[in-house]
């Protein structure tokens, strides 16, 4: 690799540029004047010229009125990465048909009159190999270019021009397999040589200079008698990217596949579950909808293992009895369905949600009324407990729900000393899942739907 220094400078007068204006033509009247430190002039093999895409966009005609900026964005990109909203307004992250994310589509109205903006060439890697075979053909020389934009960069301050277009010039320089001077063989290092030049000759050209293209000196082991790739080859595939969906993107596919995150899971690991966990989730729960703008939801977190065991020994002790004596099971029978329980026993902690009537449920002087009230409310308690365990299973918790204190309610009350308004909604065992669950079979929508 060579070890000459690298050499920047701006090509002056290159002055303002119109639709249909030859941009190689007036790049290479100017490069006799262009002054090198050595106090030579023009254009070297090996040289690399970069133009701000701007300039670029203005010749092809890439000039549009707009009476809405928003709109432009809207047209020239194929999806919102993510909004902030901001004192000067919205800012939005997009992906543009050329697969770049960026702010604002690129769409640009700086340095432009008034009502006018500025989109990004239709095809920039076109655009510069086009660039490169005219002024290759004017100057002799075989040199790279690069046409460049300002991006901003995801967890850092600032802005900083980047490569979207490039013919002839090395852009992705992978050091995989190289030895490093400890004798380390390199397995993940990519050098973005493009981005590289781009922005280190920004730092010539500046944004209010006037000075939209400059010319590398020193990097000719980069630049090649073919175009190449492209700066397309910088772009990132979606299957290769950690970070596949934007803000907007991954809070609807959060709202969307919440509840299917949910698994019923009977074995979990020895991990215990966090009080704040618990009551995040219970946050979740509460805000269920409820008759009555009450809020009758209540829950008992069983963290003793003694009081765990003395409920579950109680309730335990019904079960066999209306079992045995009230259904007539063998005793096999009834130790078979007792063993279903277990879970509520080995998991790492059991949560006991109820709906208390007392002050919330109306009260009707006939009882098919009255027992339409408590179903208002069991419904209600239904959907906290969901809201619970998907909230529960989008922290990646597992749960499962057992209805097994809905069948002992008496037992369950005296046992933990509840007062008699309070309806058992089952227990949820919680933790860690021991193995990943099954995938859930889909489900046809059309079994499930009735359209009158």
């Amino acid at each position: 690799m060579s070890s000459n220094p690298v050499q920047i400078v701006a090509v002056p007068g290159i002055g303002r540029i119109a639709a249909n204006d030859d941009l190689a033509g007036i790049i290479a009247a100017q490069l006799p004047s262009t002054t090198w430190p050595d106090g030579s002039c023009g254009l070297h093999d090996g040289d690399v010229i970069v133009i701000t895409s701007k300039v670029v966009s203005k010749a092809e005609g890439r000039v549009v009125r707009a009476d809405s900026r928003d709109d432009v964005i809207g047209d020239e990109s194929v999806r919102v990465i993510a909004t902030k909203r901001t004192p000067r307004g919205d800012t939005r992250i997009v992906q543009t048909r050329h697969g770049l994310v960026m702010a604002a589509a690129g769409v640009d109205a700086s340095n432009i009159e008034a009502g006018l903006v500025v989109l990004l060439p239709v095809d920039p890697d076109a655009s510069a190999r086009a660039l490169r075979a005219s002024l290759a053909d004017t100057t002799g020389c075989t040199i790279g270019v690069v046409v460049t934009d300002t991006m901003g960069r995801p967890w850092r301050m600032g802005v900083a021009d980047v490569a979207i277009g490039a013919a002839g010039i090395t852009v992705l320089d992978d050091y995989t397999g190289r030895i490093d001077d400890f004798g380390r063989t390199l397995e993940m290092t990519v050098v973005a040589v493009a981005d590289e030049v781009a922005s280190a000759t920004d730092l010539v050209k500046g944004k209010l200079a006037g000075s939209p293209v400059a010319i590398v000196r020193g990097l000719g082991h980069y630049v090649s008698e073919e175009d190449g790739p492209g700066a397309a080859a910088s772009i990132r595939p979606l299957d290769q990217d950690l970070f596949t969906l934007g803000t907007s993107e991954a809070i609807t596919e959060g709202r969307r596949s919440a509840p299917f995150a949910r698994r019923t899971v009977r074995s979990f690991t020895d991990e215990s579950v966090p009080d704040d966990v618990i009551a995040s989730a219970v946050a979740a729960a509460v805000s269920a909808p409820a008759p009555h703008h009450s809020a009758p939801w209540r829950f008992v977190v069983m963290r003793s293992a003694a009081r765990r065991a003395s409920l579950l020994d109680a309730m335990a002790a019904q079960w066999r009895r209306d079992l045995s004596g009230v259904d007539g099971y063998s005793d096999e029978s009834v130790e078979r369905r007792l063993r279903r329980g277990d879970v509520l026993r080995t998991a790492p902690c059991i949560v006991l949600p109820f709906v208390d009537l007392a002050g919330a449920a109306h009260e009707y002087h006939d009882e098919d009324r009255t027992s339409h009230e408590r179903d208002l409310f069991m419904v209600a308690g239904g959907a906290a407990v969901q809201n619970l365990m998907v909230a529960l299973a989008a922290d990646d918790w597992a749960t499962a729900w057992i209805s097994s204190t809905m069948f002992c309610a008496d037992t369950v009350r005296a046992t933990l000393s509840l007062s008699g308004t309070w309806q058992p909604l089952g227990a949820i065992a919680v933790g860690r899942a021991a193995t990943a669950p099954a995938e859930r079979p889909a489900r046809d929508v059309s079994d499930f739907l009735d359209y009158r």
